[in-house]
């Protein structure tokens, strides 16, 4: 038996840790226990030294031993590269937020760029002389926390080739075309940022991501796996321009991109409606001072469905952003036409007549917790007419949906935990629970921040890949404040330690 296992190394043995998982069905209760690990997967669970400790071994010190934490939902180069960019998500007002700006530094690529804030309930309108005035000549970029709009300045506007207005706001697609160019960093400048975004990831118990980049992501997965990246399990989507392209190369859902298979194709992601912050998100009532809008549907419910069809035929499963309760009617009414499977993303308001259908669909369900958290005082404003339900999560897991929480990062950090405690307690810092009849429980919470989800909860059994992570408390019993400091003392990938305290 050797010292204590580094990273990078794969322990024979965690010994003397506690087992916790959404279903609880191990016959250990608190016990301690010995879980012994072989090629990847877990071998054998036994009473804490009823077996001989051969080769590494983990002292888990009691810890808790939970699966690894997936998060379902990540735009993952645009989340690393906000490590260089401004945090917007304090300023009180366009005023404040464009002051930011005019202090910030300028990147190697002659550009300002501040991102996160949420003008929903500012007092005062963006608008170019604003933005102006306080940054002069220097191509400057605020990014929506939404990512559904930009601001710019009129530097930046001649720079990315856009007509000049009295706002600087582009929305939907042209705020995504500003994002996909500057999200489109030097490879050695990008690659070195999501890995340390990715280790970071491990700290916190992750194992594996959903990748929502709007790029050709096999291209840029094929090329960190061939530098080394070996930290997370990564599941990539495609976008409608790369339809074709992915079909012709005959790209399927889970087919493996590098030899080790952690790299894997998903879904086809079509984003069909706008937001809540942007207030384009496609809702049946108007928004509060606007009768005449009701969001937007950016692909129409026929083209969808032919989408959808396409993809199902070349074997591809579907992630539909549906965020008002129009699109996710017309969503899942695409997901019965097509006979596509997958998941919506977002499901932020949805009508009561919806929510039995995921389930009856075998659609999932994939939410952001943190949003309703982070959303609650706008939601009250600018969705109070709405009829629709709000941040559905007992809802739905009362419908038996399959619930697979993330984070929408950057728009909420990446941080399971977080999103655990936003589902099961339903507020921070302080405050009342918000909406909190809409509040799941704890093993719930878990399950949905694994792999399979709510309705397809990781076990901790023999066999089980031993994707897991070493944990300091039960998320089963732990408070909110408890829940979110949370400390992950070792996260295992196929039995391989990806992080270690």
């Amino acid at each position: 038996m050797s010292g204590r296992p580094q990273r990078g190394e794969a322990p024979d043995v965690i010994a003397n840790a506690r087992l916790t998982g959404a279903d609880r069905l191990d016959p250990f209760g608190d016990d301690p226990v010995d879980v012994h690990l072989a090629a990847g997967r877990i071998a054998d669970i036994a009473p804490a030294g009823a077996l001989p400790h051969r080769g590494l071994v983990l002292d888990a010190d009691g810890g808790w031993v939970i699966p690894g934490l997936w998060d379902h939902h990540v735009h993952t180069v645009q989340w690393a590269l906000a490590a260089q960019r401004v945090p917007l998500d304090g300023a009180p007002s366009a005023a404040a937020a464009a002051a930011l700006l005019s202090r910030a530094p300028v990147l190697a690529d002659g550009r300002r760029v501040g991102a996160g804030f949420r003008d929903a309930l500012w007092p005062d309108e963006m608008d170019l002389v604003t933005l102006d005035a306080a940054t002069g000549e220097v191509p400057t970029y605020l990014i929506n926390a939404d990512v559904h709009s930009v601001w710019l300045n009129s530097a930046a506007l001649r720079r990315e080739g856009f007509a000049v207005d009295a706002s600087g706001v582009l929305r939907e697609e042209p705020a995504f075309e500003i994002s996909r160019r500057l999200n489109a960093a030097d490879p050695a400048v990008g690659d070195t940022l999501v890995a340390a975004s990715l280790q970071a990831a491990a700290a916190r118990g992750v194992v594996g991501i959903i990748d929502f980049d709007m790029a050709w992501n096999a291209e840029a997965w094929r090329r960190r796996t061939a530098a080394g990246f070996d930290t997370t399990r990564i599941r990539f989507g495609i976008y409608p321009p790369q339809l074709d392209r992915a079909l012709t190369e005959g790209m399927r859902t889970g087919d493996a991109l590098d030899e080790r298979g952690l790299v894997r194709v998903g879904s086809l992601k079509v984003i069909t409606d706008g937001s809540l912050g942007t207030r384009t998100a496609a809702c049946s009532h108007a928004y509060p001072g606007d009768p005449h809008n009701h969001g937007i549907l950016t692909v129409s419910p026929d083209a969808l469905v032919e989408l959808m069809t396409r993809a199902t035929g070349g074997g591809l499963s579907c992630a539909v952003h549906a965020i008002g309760d129009v699109a996710n009617s017309h969503a899942l009414d695409a997901f019965a036409l097509s006979g596509a499977t997958g998941t919506i993303e977002h499901a932020q308001l949805v009508a009561a007549a919806d929510v039995p259908r995921f389930a009856r669909l075998g659609v999932g369900a994939s939410v952001q917790p943190e949003h309703a958290i982070d959303d609650r005082d706008m939601t009250d404003a600018i969705w109070a007419d709405q009829t629709a339900i709000a941040y559905p999560l007992r809802a739905l897991a009362d419908a038996d949906a399959n619930l697979l929480f993330g984070s929408d990062a950057p728009v909420a950090p990446l941080d399971p935990w977080a999103a655990m405690a936003a589902a099961v307690h339903r507020t921070r810092d302080g405050r009342p629970a918000w909406r909190p009849e809409q509040a799941v429980d704890a093993a719930i919470a878990l399950a949905a921040s694994t792999e399979g989800g709510s309705a397809a909860a990781t076990a901790l059994s023999p066999g089980a890949a031993a994707d897991l992570a070493v944990v300091d408390r039960d998320p089963l019993t732990a408070a909110e404040p408890e829940l979110r400091a949370t400390a992950v003392s070792a996260t295992l990938l196929a039995g391989r330690l990806t992080h270690m305290a």
